[in-house]
Formats: C-alpha cells, sequence, structure tokens
C-alpha cells in the first residue's frame, strides 16, 4: 500500500510539473507554434514524420553547430536528441561538410555506381564482418529488403519478431510495436492467436490501420530474452519460418540488452531450423561500438539492417551479411532504389565512419556515455526517483521504472507521467531531448564534459522537484 501510494503521490507531482512547465514550454516557442499553424495546412499533424509530432506542436529546429541546436524563436540547446541517433557526428562537422562540399560541386546523383560508393560499401562490410551488402535509404528499406532475401533465399514465408520491437513502417513488421499502438488501444496488447504447440509465441493485429489482412498471419510475436520461445516456436514450426528479426539490443523501448548467452542461443537455434537470422542495427550500428553489436556481443547473424549513423547526417541505409544469401539478388530477388548508394550520401558516409568515428572517437563515447549515466544515477538515488540508467557507447536513457528492462512487458510497468514532466523540464532549460519516453539519448563527437554536467545538473534539479 504505501509503494502505491508513493506512485500516487509522485505521479500527481510528476503531472503537476508537466502542466507548468508546458505553460512555459509554450510561451518560449512562439515561433514553433506560427510555423505548426502554417505547416499543418500542408503536412498532417504539422510534421514530415509522425515521430517528430508532440502535443500541442513540436519544437521547430533552425540550424546546429558542433552540439548545439537552436529553434526557430533562437532559444539554443545542447542536443541530446541526435536526429533520433543519427547526428553522432554532431552538427556541421568540418569533414562532413568537406564531403557533402565536394559532392555537390562534382555530382550528388548519377543512379551509376561510383568509387566511393564501392569504398563506403567495403568499410561497412569491413566494420561488421559482413560477406556482401547493398545500400539502400532508410532503416525501414534496410528490414523490407532482408527479409525479401530472407524469404528468398529460404523459400519460406513466415517471420518472427519480438514483441513490441520497432523495424520501421513497412507492412510485414508493424505488429506488435510501440508507435501508433496507443492510438489504437493497442499499447499493452501481449497476446493474441496462439500458434499451435509454440508457447508464448503468437500472431496478433497490426498496430497500424492499412496493413493487409492476408499478413496477419505471417508475422509470429515472442518475448525479447526468452531463447525457450523461439526453440519451442522452431521444434513445432520451422519449416515454415523464413527468418527471425531482431534488435540485438532493443532500443525502442529504452535500452534493454540480451542476457548472457541469450544471442548465443538464438544463433544455434536459427542454424538448427534453417531460419535466417537477421539483426536489426538501425540504432545500434556504429553507435554501441565501432562495429555495432555484432562487434560488442560477438554473434555474428546471417543477415544486417542499418541506417541512421552511417551517413554522417545523411540519408542512407544497407543490409548485408552471407554472400550466399545475398547471391538471391540478381537470381529474381528484388533489390533496387534509384537513390542507393548516391555520392552525397556516400562520401558523406565515407568520411564518418573512416575519419570521425574513430576507435578514439568510441573510447570518448564510452568515457562520456558513463559520467552521464552515473551522473543521473546518483540524482536518481539522491532523490528516491523509482527509474534507472542504462548505456552503451553514445547511446543510453533513463527509464522510469526501479530495475532495468528485459523484454517489452517491463517497458509496460513504467510510469510515463515522469517522462512527461522531465521532457519540458529538460527543453526549458536547454538540453533538448527525443520527445518519447521509448527513446535515448545519443552523444556525438563535439559532445564534451561540460555538455554532460549541463544534463546531469538539469535533470539533478527535475528529480529534486519530483520528489518534491
Amino acid at each position: 500500500m504505501v509503494i502505491e501510494m508513493d506512485t500516487e503521490r509522485i505521479t500527481a507531482r510528476a503531472e503537476e510539473i508537466a502542466r507548468m512547465e508546458t505553460v512555459r514550454l509554450l510561451e518560449r516557442t512562439p515561433g514553433s507554434s506560427a510555423l505548426h499553424a502554417r505547416a499543418v495546412r500542408s503536412m498532417p499533424m504539422g510534421v514530415a514524420s509522425s515521430f517528430q509530432a508532440n502535443d500541442p506542436y513540436p519544437v521547430y529546429l533552425a540550424r546546429g553547430a558542433g552540439s548545439r541546436v537552436w529553434d526557430v524563436d533562437g532559444n539554443e540547446y545542447v542536443d541530446f536528441h541526435g536526429g533520433f541517433g543519427v547526428n553522432i557526428v554532431g552538427h556541421a562537422h568540418p569533414a562532413i561538410v568537406k564531403a557533402i562540399g565536394e559532392a555537390a560541386s562534382t555530382g550528388t546523383h548519377f543512379a551509376v555506381t561510383t568509387e566511393v560508393t564501392v569504398a563506403l560499401a567495403e568499410e561497412i562490410c569491413r566494420r561488421f564482418r559482413l560477406e556482401q551488402m547493398r545500400f539502400v535509404n532508410s532503416g525501414t528499406e534496410a528490414t523490407m529488403d532482408a527479409l525479401r532475401v530472407a524469404r528468398a533465399a529460404t523459400g519460406r514465408d513466415r517471420v518472427v519478431k519480438m514483441e513490441g520491437s520497432y523495424h520501421g513502417h513497412q507492412d510485414h513488421l508493424l505488429f506488435s510495436v510501440v508507435p501508433e499502438a496507443d492510438a489504437l488501444g493497442l499499447l499493452r496488447t501481449v497476446d493474441g492467436e496462439s500458434i499451435e504447440g509454440a508457447a508464448h509465441a503468437y500472431t496478433t493485429r497490426p498496430t497500424s490501420l492499412g496493413v493487409p489482412r492476408a499478413m496477419w498471419h505471417d508475422t509470429i510475436i515472442v518475448p525479447f530474452n526468452d531463447a525457450d520461445a523461439i526453440e519451442s516456436l522452431f521444434s513445432s514450426h520451422g519449416e515454415e519460418i523464413a527468418a527471425l528479426i531482431m534488435e540485438p539490443v532493443m532500443m525502442n523501448i529504452g535500452l534493454v540488452v540480451p542476457d548472457p548467452g541469450y544471442l548465443e542461443r538464438v544463433r544455434e537455434l536459427c542454424d538448427r531450423h534453417g531460419v535466417a537470422l537477421i539483426f536489426d542495427e538501425v540504432k545500434s550500428g556504429a553507435t554501441i561500438a565501432e562495429g555495432g553489436a555484432i562487434e560488442r556481443f560477438g554473434v555474428q547473424p546471417d543477415l544486417a539492417c542499418f541506417a541512421k549513423a552511417l551517413g554522417g547526417g545523411t540519408t542512407i541505409g544497407a543490409f548485408g551479411g552471407k554472400a550466399s544469401l545475398m547471391s538471391v539478388i540478381g537470381k529474381g530477388a528484388a533489390q533496387q532504389g534509384t537513390f542507393n548508394g548516391n555520392p552525397l550520401s556516400a562520401r558523406a558516409g565515407l568520411a564518418a565512419l573512416t575519419q570521425v568515428l574513430t576507435p578514439d572517437a568510441y573510447r570518448r563515447f564510452a568515457e562520456l556515455g558513463t559520467m552521464l549515466a552515473d551522473g543521473c544515477r546518483r540524482a536518481i538515488e539522491e532523490a528516491g526517483i523509482p527509474a534507472h540508467t542504462m548505456d552503451l557507447g553514445a547511446k543510453g536513457c533513463v527509464s522510469y521504472r526501479v530495475g532495468p528492462l528485459h523484454n517489452y512487458r517491463d517497458y509496460l510497468e513504467t510510469n510515463p507521467a515522469l517522462f512527461a514532466a522531465s521532457f519540458p523540464w529538460m527543453v526549458n532549460r536547454g538540453v533538448f531531448l527525443t520527445p518519447g519516453d521509448e527513446e535515448q539519448w545519443t552523444l556525438s563527437v563535439q559532445h564534451t564534459e561540460d555538455d554532460i554536467r549541463r544534463y546531469i545538473d538539469t535533470f539533478g534539479e527535475f528529480c529534486q522537484m519530483l520528489a518534491g
């Protein structure tokens, strides 16, 4: 009962803070309000992507430099949003500016493969231990094409994904994900039609309108960090399953690391049943280690998907893996795109991966990430806030649940009211964050220790205010 009363008290306090800070945020951002009123006339919700929306309107940015961004009202922020994990190089890094300038002066698009495209492909294969790869233009395209290759190579149709995971907005994988689920009343849905003979595996309705009903049968859901569920499913239905796709570290509900031995066992089960193992490293690739989760956890998938940090702030995506699977491209499995591997993104990406994101950069990410997480952890403990911190390289987060998350069902135990209060509080004090409690902070090579201390101090003040 005491815990319940404390939860009620801190939630009420958070709601009060959120109301006060939202009023202040609206007072500070009249230019964003005006731009939103203009934007909704031409774009649903006034944004280019639904992830960019906020209530009653988002903060619209005007420019960025180094570790800073400025909104359309001229307010300055230290940027921990990082373009949803893209801007690990920071803003206007000289090496990236030079690369983009070279592309602009020599040709940004030919729809013909250039030497710099080949060089970037070689670097991506080296970093992530891939035999072959292909370029795309987003994480969604990467997972879509990887699934098609897996299905073509195996001759099977069904795919397995983790409960609550997000792999882009392609129809085949919009099942059991956070985006749009709340709007449809499906956020807390962790069940559906059970798979015969398979414990803890099920199919369910999609968390988006517009997904053809014919697809509902072919996407199977299992919990993260539950290898027994995968073994049970594969034992009874393995011959139907083309691929298992997963984030090796779940990064759309905060930050959930794999249990010791979990990825190794998933790898073994996929091998045993002829199922292609696909790692979605759109967020973890080039952020949590030089070679992403593949390097950090030492498990090699059959295929892996990348985007975000690979392009030095430009639009890019990629997928690749074993040549035996990738060889179906050219044998009837479609994989194309007019802008794939364009010289603008390729030049920026090559500069980012070879000149900026060096081994020294990852050592620095580890230092700053630990500094930030430890500082936030101390603030949480001193104020008695029900929360915890996690960090891996350039990525990290505060999740409003006492213990670390093990899977999506743990995420449903977090207190969203606490994040809803923290967001306007931090933004009003010059710390720019992602607008959702399922996201993480992103560090860049241009962040300094002073930037980290500013985050810690501001967050510490929030915790004390929340504690009352």
